[in-house]
């Protein structure tokens, strides 16, 4: 990211004497931090009737962790109604562990048994239940509880272990469907069956007893509830839950006895009961609890955000009578366990906000608290969001259509993303609606990340759910009280009929201006008087009820895009840039909320700002004729007349320093700007046509980046990241495909083309499941399925109603059918024609770009698309769940009904983390630029702490910092693999088992695998990110070619020759295809295809590939480079080998006595492991395995400097990794052997 002009930063210390102490304050962080990381201590953990053990926590753990940690624990897994005491006092739940006076290392902590309420007794049941089905993957297919999957430990447990020094010790045949050539891409290997999942059964029936609920007389009992049990003995029981804890009773199916049976014991856990009474139920709960145990922390840890897999396997729903229970005592999902209750979504979140954050154990304690109600928040808002749509809620306005309907459930407010009361009209109608949502999240995330104390933004969340857009926000107090209107004190909820300020809102948001370069002007009002706003006129201020002051629709937080006009404006030619006319625009947009985005406007600022250094610096520079008392003179006016036409050339809103920012309202629709404020208008619209442009000229020709793969994208996902970490919208999608079509290049920029076109197809598949009834859904989703990835107009008849028989009788034929059969639908008409139509519209008309081909099976065999490919993309991003099948034939349909699983809410939503922990990630960024490994290493290690007790285990940040600190492991000759085994089980947990991020993290292990001696491992890793490759963007991809170099490498290395030339020689094609047949990779290419045959004994093909690379080489870095010397002796040796071996033949022909033919030279896994741990070589005499296999990883290719800060930046951008093949060239003096050595 680039630097923030001094400007807009805070001033230094020597400008202003009070911020000189500021070293003081990060002295003070530093040792903060430190004491966090070591306050680690041990406790013991005393449980009623059971020997103590010993447990590890952290100071900063509260109260109530260590009682979730113990709800978790092996021993006390059981018992949820407890309460914890040291030293015979109650612990209270909301205290910090190191706060507590007595508590040191050994401190003995009692769990001590509680009295259950209703509440309590059904946590414990729900408890008793998560842990009988704690190995049952159900949860992760289905959605539900934060569950997610994750397959490393298939690959890795009990293989880790094993040191393979033997080629017979290792399996090293890879299934058919991952080989190079093979164009099956099957969806069963991508949830492969775990034999640690395989069910144990403790009990048949669990569930509650229809006895329930208990009469008076036995609530004077304590009687709470009724359970009924079937154990595997077939032993019917009937339980009582009372306060006390259950106990069996004397009630049977027909007779009502509540009194304790007969043997009368009591238990304060079910699961003690069960085990006393049923021995198949204490024999087969204890071995679920040794393999529960067993699974990785990060396995069984809840992630705080839900996430959905878009594939499930087809298994039988289950029979499970407490979730039933579950489901309708919940209140359809409001509170679980406190029915009849709900939560101040908005007082918990302002609340935590208004936390005190003067030091680092405050800003901890305030942004976990916000994190976690946030978490909280967005699953409401989901489960909220999605009884809507179901039906489920009743709505405020019940008289209105559906689209226009408001609902309240759980303190939380629903509203569809469409027109209400055309509210939007001047702004685009229900297309601006639906894109005003995601606008205001984007405002509501830039707001929070400024956090201006006493300004507060709703809880927001925007929830897409079978079609349909819907706005989840936390209530502002007393909004729902009376008329909306009479609320506003700022701004206008009527596009400027009415215009509001308010001196408390203004000097909030003149806080927020500097950092979002905003600029404060006036506007005319309803009164013709003007009026100050700090924002954009459709932002509304409201003072609620508690004395908050909240801001909502924030639509126009960032500067319009103008580009991308709503309506024709009458633009001179004049006025739009050079730049935009030759890339056709300005262009009619659907709506007028198109804005830029905040990375592209701080890219902007940053160029301004090098141009502004540029052009001050020049001027002071220029000599001047002139004598020197009048230059000593004139020299202060001089420097203000240089800096002021600097700030003038840049579009500075200072005349006195570097100060740009941006009018929310130049382009907003019934704004008016007071005669006076014309000039600074025409001046504020060039500013940003200027800035339009420079997104044209400079950000969309920066991604030309690919070309060397320093930006490798498989899937939509990641090329709309991509695309935005240059501040480039995905609305530019067209314009970018035209551009790469005009480049000589562009077939190297294939796997760029790819997810372009998916990107734009999908944008059909949310509208068409629009106004499908629900019945008829799955009908719905495959038939619209089979128009998309087919051109056969022949569809099953998967549209039938499965209510009407084929044989109607004469009475239902008389009286005509109640049932409308779903084949008169709308959808069922769609024809593949008709939606390759539509989308071709809609590409042309949102992307302004034409699709040339005339059918989907055209557009699939031109850019060489995958059908699965398209479907993973279509099933993500809508949400659909589709049961594991295979593609048939290329005309006949493969979709069913039955091959819709289910339906998923797509959930988006503020993305909060811990300040501190980035500032540290920034710090040691600085340190590894400037060689100071160790120092980054610790840097990160801080940020690691700090981000886990903000954010939790399983996070974006904490999974950055793992990687991050595997990485700089590995370089510093330390053991990576714990802190990778943990990147890529938090990968597939947060992101999904087939994310690319999670396919790269495989491929990291993989290399520390290898690099440890784990070569089975390693290579049963990279099978999988290969398979995963083939599935997510296909074989045609640089990252199929980094994949198969590594499978050439590691099956080289194990003696797998045939296999090795396989991959290698796959690599070849795909390394000359996207990094030319002159670059060095491809020179990498031919070198490890000539050590594979050396080994082969195949000397002929051998030297022909080494003089491929030779030539290259010499072309490239000169005969004076170390890679071009090393070349030229192993062609030499190859030569030799050559020679000896022909003439030993050539004695055999001659029937020479004593003849034979010398072995080759070959690597064996011993000797590699051997030369590794040397000089960090894999093959001999070739370049090392970390430079050879990793073409692109540019921690192992940069030449090691004392400052390292040409190269060491790359590691941080770890999304696009390569960065240093050009950097290579430059180079001269130390191969990557050398690298390795030295670090």
């Amino acid at each position: 990211m680039s630097a923030v002009p001094p400007s807009q930063t805070e001033e230094s210390p020597e400008d202003d004497p009070s911020q000189r102490p500021d070293d003081d304050n990060k002295s003070q962080q530093l040792r903060d931090i430190v004491e966090l990381q070591e306050t680690g201590f041990t406790v013991r953990i005393q449980p009623p009737a059971t020997e103590s053990f010993e447990l590890q926590v952290s100071g900063q753990m509260l109260v109530a962790e260590l009682h979730q940690v113990l709800m978790d624990h092996e021993v006390t897994c059981h018992r949820t109604c407890f309460s914890l005491q040291l030293g015979g006092m109650a612990l209270d739940g909301l205290t910090e562990l190191r706060s507590i006076q007595g508590i040191q290392d050994g401190a003995l902590i009692k769990v001590v048994e509680d009295s259950y309420t209703v509440r309590d007794a059904r946590l414990h049941l729900t408890h008793v239940r998560d842990l009988l089905r704690s190995l049952d993957p159900a949860d992760a297919y289905n959605g539900l509880n934060c569950s997610s999957l994750s397959y490393l430990t298939f690959y890795t447990r009990d293989k880790g272990n094993r040191r393979t020094s033997e080629k017979e010790s290792v399996d090293c045949s890879p299934p058919d469907y991952i080989l190079p050539g093979c164009k099956d891409r099957l969806l069963t290997p991508l949830q492969p069956v775990r034999d640690d999942w395989k069910p144990l059964q403790c009990l048949r029936v669990l569930t509650m007893s229809s006895w329930n609920p208990p009469p008076g007389n036995r609530k004077m009992h304590g009687d709470l509830m009724y359970l009924n049990v079937l154990t595997m003995e077939d032993r019917e029981l009937n339980i009582t839950s009372s306060t006390r804890g259950f106990y069996l009773n004397q009630s049977t199916a027909f007779n009502f006895n509540p009194k304790p049976a007969a043997p009368k014991i009591l238990c304060h856990s079910l699961v003690e009961l069960l085990s006393q009474v049923s021995p198949a139920f204490r024999k087969n709960f204890t071995a679920l609890q040794k393999k529960r145990v067993q699974q990785h922390p990060y396995e069984r840890i809840a992630a705080a955000f839900q996430v959905f897999t878009w594939v499930a396997p087809h298994g039988d729903h289950s029979f499970d009578c407490v979730r039933a229970e579950e489901t309708h005592t919940s209140r359809m999902g409001q509170d679980e366990h406190t029915a009849g209750q709900s939560r101040d979504w908005n007082e918990e979140l302002q609340g935590c906000r208004e936390l005190p954050r003067s030091c680092l154990q405050e800003r901890l304690h305030r942004e976990r608290s916000i994190f976690k109600t946030n978490s909280d928040f967005v699953a409401a808002a989901t489960r909220g969001a999605v009884a809507v749509i179901d039906g489920n809620v009743m709505p405020l306005n019940p008289g209105e259509s559906p689209h226009m309907q408001m609902f309240v459930w759980n303190n939380l407010f629903f509203s569809l993303g469409f027109d209400i009361s055309e509210h939007y009209r001047p702004l685009g109608g229900n297309t601006a609606a639906h894109a005003a949502a995601i606008c205001d999240l984007r405002g509501a995330q830039a707001y929070a990340s400024v956090d201006v104390e006493g300004l507060h933004t709703l809880g927001t969340a925007v929830v897409d759910y079978r079609g349909i857009r819907v706005i989840a926000q936390t209530i502002v107090p007393g909004i729902l009280e009376k008329n909306h209107e009479q609320n506003v004190v700022y701004g206008s909820n009527d596009n400027g009929k009415t215009v509001f300020s308010h001196p408390r809102f203004l000097e909030l948001l003149d806080k927020t201006s500097k950092p979002l370069r905003v600029q404060r002007h006036q506007v005319l009002d309803h009164n013709n008087t003007p009026v100050e706003l700090c924002s954009g006129m459709e932002t509304i201020g409201i003072l609620g009820n508690d004395g908050r002051a909240y801001i909502l629709d924030l639509l126009r937080t960032f500067p319009t895009d103008l580009n991308f006009q709503f309506s024709e404006k009458e633009e001179t030619r004049e006025d739009v840039p050079m730049e935009c006319q030759s890339f056709g625009f300005p262009r009619l947009h659907h709506h007028s909320l198109a804005s830029l985005r905040p990375e592209l406007v701080e890219a902007f600022v940053q160029h301004r700002y090098e141009i502004f250094v540029k052009m001050v610096s020049q001027e002071l520079s220029q000599p001047e004729e002139q004598d020197k008392t009048t230059e000593q003179i004139e020299e202060p006016v001089c420097e203000r007349n240089v800096i002021l036409k600097a700030c003038k050339a840049v579009g500075s809103m200072s005349d006195s320093c570097f100060d740009i920012r941006f009018n929310r309202n130049i382009c907003s629709p019934g704004v008016r700007f007071t005669s006076e404020y014309v000039e600074e208008v025409q001046r504020q619209r060039r500013l940003l046509w200027d800035a339009a442009a420079f997104l044209l000229s400079d950000q969309i020709p920066a991604l030309r980046d690919c070309l060397d793969h320093t930006a490798v994208p498989m899937d939509g996902a990641t090329l709309t990241s991509v695309l935005h970490q240059r501040g480039v919208n995905v609305r530019y999608l067209g314009t970018l495909l035209r551009e790469l079509d005009k480049l000589e290049e562009r077939e190297r920029l294939r796997h760029i083309q790819v997810p372009n076109i998916v990107n734009i197809n999908h944008m059909k598949g949310k509208s068409s499941e629009q106004n499908v009834e629900p019945a008829a859904f799955s009908a719905a989703v495959s038939h619209f399925l089979n128009c998309l990835l087919s051109s056969s107009s022949s569809f099953p008849d998967s549209c039938s109603d499965e209510l009407l028989s084929r044989r109607r009788s004469r009475r239902r034929r008389s009286h005509g059918s109640r049932v409308t059969s779903l084949t008169d639908s709308v959808w069922a008409r769609l024809t593949s024609a008709e939606l390759w139509g539509k989308i071709r519209a809609e590409a042309r008309d949102y992307y302004h770009y034409t699709v040339d081909s005339e059918s989907i099976d055209e557009a699939i065999e031109k850019h060489n698309l995958q059908r699965i490919s398209l479907l993973r993309e279509m099933a993500i991003k809508t949400g659909i769940q589709l049961r594991e099948f295979a593609f048939e034939s290329r005309h006949r349909p493969v979709f069913g009904e039955e091959d819709v699983i289910n339906m998923f809410p797509v959930v988006k939503h503020l993305k909060l983390t811990s300040t501190d922990a980035t500032r540290l990630v920034q710090q040691a960024q600085l340190a590894v630029q400037q060689g100071l490994l160790k120092d980054g290493y610790e840097l990160i290690s801080q940020a690691l702490t700090l981000f886990s007790s903000v954010c939790g285990v399983l996070h974006e940040d904490v999974c950055m910092c793992l990687r991050l600190l595997g990485r700089l492991s590995y370089i510093l000759g330390e053991n990576a693999l714990s802190h990778q085994e943990k990147a890529v089980m938090s990968s597939e947990r947060i992101q999904g088992v087939d994310h690319p991020q999670t396919i790269q993290d495989y491929t990291y292990l993989a290399l520390y695998c290898f690099a440890g001696g784990q070569h089975s491992t390693s290579l049963q890793l990279l099978y999988r990110a290969r398979y995963l490759s083939l599935l997510v963007s296909g074989d045609d991809h640089p990252q199929v070619a980094l994949l198969d170099s590594m499978l050439g490498l590691v099956l080289h290395g194990l003696m797998e020759y045939e296999l090795s030339l396989k991959f290698l020689q796959n690599a070849l094609i795909l390394t000359s295809k996207y990094h030319s047949a002159t670059s060095l990779k491809h020179a990498h290419s031919h070198h490890l295809l000539a050590t594979v045959y050396e080994s082969k004994g195949e000397f002929r093909s051998a030297l022909q590939h080494e003089k491929e690379a030779y030539s290259i080489y010499k072309s490239q870095v000169g005969e004076n480079h170390d890679n071009t010397k090393e070349s030229s002796e192993y062609l030499k040796s190859l030569t030799q080998q050559a020679v000896i071996l022909q003439k030993a033949i050539n004695h055999i022909y001659s029937n020479t006595p004593s003849a034979c033919i010398p072995p080759p030279k070959v690597c064996t896994v011993l000797s590699a492991c051997e030369q590794q741990h040397a000089s960090k070589n894999i093959i001999t005499c070739g370049p090392t395995f970390a430079y050879a296999c990793l073409f692109f990883f540019s921690v192992f290719h940069a030449k090691p400097s004392r400052n390292l800060t040409a190269t060491q930046p790359d590691m941080w951008n770890y999304s696009h990794p390569p960065q240093l093949e050009n950097q290579l060239l430059k180079q001269k003096g130390l191969t990557a052997a050398h690298n390795r050595q030295q670090y």
